[in-house]
């Protein structure tokens, strides 16, 4: 990795990509410092830890700037879930469908339509904040003109935010090294890195006054960590080959074909994706509690399973991850349209007939795949909140942000590698 990163920056033209992506960082770190007016953060903050997972998990994606009511306080939240919409609407609208297999051209058009669906949700989420921050105590003002005119900044400052953060994304994908988004979010998280061995450094203090146990949860927690990276490091870059051979041909005196390929299956297909399905559904009692504030009765002990730290939060999150990622691999993969692509190029499975079998065949790899990949995300996501439930003890960065940062950090480096092998590559009058 480290060699990689030094040869890139020999490269005058990716120094240049990697220095401009570095620039479009420190705008993004600045954003997330700026505060946003007639929000008490010390209000805002307490509000954060009272309302469980949901805040809590936007804080970590925001770098801190949600804690702090910056800028940047929503991030690119707005942006997953309208590019989540946009994925699910090119299935059930044809119009969509037509424009995704259009090419660059339909693609152009798909992104902008994320991007308005982009401004609309980040406003309806600005709403939805602006409100429960004033239920918390968090507006200054709240009353007469005063507290019209401060709802009104508070939303457009929150949606503009929304808004540049998903333009400094995209000028990342075109001018830096690519995939900006995912840099942007990758940023975020780890800036939180030193908060979490604060955390760690606060409950070694405390086993000096008297909690023993933290000298083992600390180190425990420590190797874990280390253990968790590299088994996503392992299940991300794992995939099942499906071999392929194509069949020779001869077109006047030449012969094609005959060569053998395989189609490759990862293991992780779909990625995040489905913890972010999850989270954001089982937010939504998180928020409506929020809104109600019930302290006793049905719905007090209702609300109370979708606490972070409880055993019902943890089984929904893991079957809900099984559920979504078996749905996004559903809509993402055709098994019928890749037999009828290798039945095309005179292409098969060996041993299996061409049609209906290879179909079969390819669909049942993939929904076997899919099982254990499945399973691994609902390890990796889940293990943290069982880790605290058993302990006491809550691991900073969860599951979801470590595979979110192992997986910027391989990608990434796949595309640096990538680019210096073009650049490398000799030519034929070389």
């Amino acid at each position: 990795m480290f060699e990689t990163i030094r040869n890139a920056f020999k490269t005058a033209d990716i120094r240049k990509k990697l220095l401009y992506t570095l620039l479009i960082i420190i705008i993004f770190r600045i954003g997330c410092a700026i505060p946003v007016p007639f929000l008490d953060p010390s209000q805002l903050a307490s509000t954060i830890n009272a309302q469980g997972s949901f805040l809590g998990y936007l804080n970590v994606l925001t770098g801190g700037g949600l804690e702090h009511a910056t800028l940047f306080a929503m991030s690119i939240t707005p942006y997953i879930n309208a590019s989540i919409i946009i994925q699910l609407l090119t299935v059930a609208i044809p119009a969509l469908e037509r424009l995704q297999k259009e090419g660059e051209e339909g693609r152009k058009v798909l992104n902008k339509i994320t991007r308005y669906l982009t401004v609309a949700l980040g406003a309806i989420q600005a709403i939805g904040y602006y409100f429960l921050l004033k239920r918390s105590g968090a507006v200054e003002f709240t009353k007469g003109f005063e507290g019209i005119y401060a709802a009104i900044i508070i939303v457009v400052t929150f949606t503009a935010g929304t808004a540049l953060i998903v333009w400094l994304g995209e000028r990342i994908t075109e001018k830096g090294i690519g995939n900006g988004i995912s840099i942007i979010l990758f940023a975020g998280i780890i800036s939180r890195g030193p908060a979490a061995f604060q955390t760690l450094k606060g409950l070694w203090d405390l086993g000096g006054q008297g909690a023993w146990q933290n000298y083992i949860y600390v180190p425990l927690i420590i190797v874990i960590f280390i253990a968790m990276i590299v088994f996503i490091i392992v299940m991300t870059n794992a995939e099942r080959r499906i071999p392929v051979q194509y069949a020779k041909r001869v077109v006047g005196r030449k012969m094609y074909g005959g060569q053998s390929s395989h189609i490759p299956v990862k293991v992780s297909m779909s990625g995040v994706m489905p913890i972010i399905f999850a989270t954001s559904i089982l937010s939504i009692p998180s928020m409506i509690a929020g809104f109600v504030n019930v302290q006793s009765g049905f719905w007090f002990h209702f609300f109370k399973v979708f606490n972070y730290d409880s055993w019902g939060y943890a089984i929904l999150y893991f079957v809900l991850i099984i559920a979504f990622n078996f749905f996004y691999i559903a809509i993402q993969y055709n098994p019928v349209e890749i037999a009828n692509n290798l039945r095309k190029n005179n292409g098969a499975i060996p041993g299996i007939r061409p049609g209906k079998p290879t179909s079969d065949f390819i669909s049942k790899v993939i929904w076997k795949i899919a099982m254990v990949g499945a399973m691994f995300l609902g390890v990796i996501a889940v293990f943290p909140i069982i880790f605290q439930i058993f302990t006491g003890a809550a691991i900073s960065l969860g599951g979801t942000s470590i595979i979110i940062i192992v997986g910027v950090a391989l990608e990434t480096m796949r595309t640096l590698e990538s680019q210096l092998m073009m650049r490398h590559h000799k030519g034929f009058l070389e």
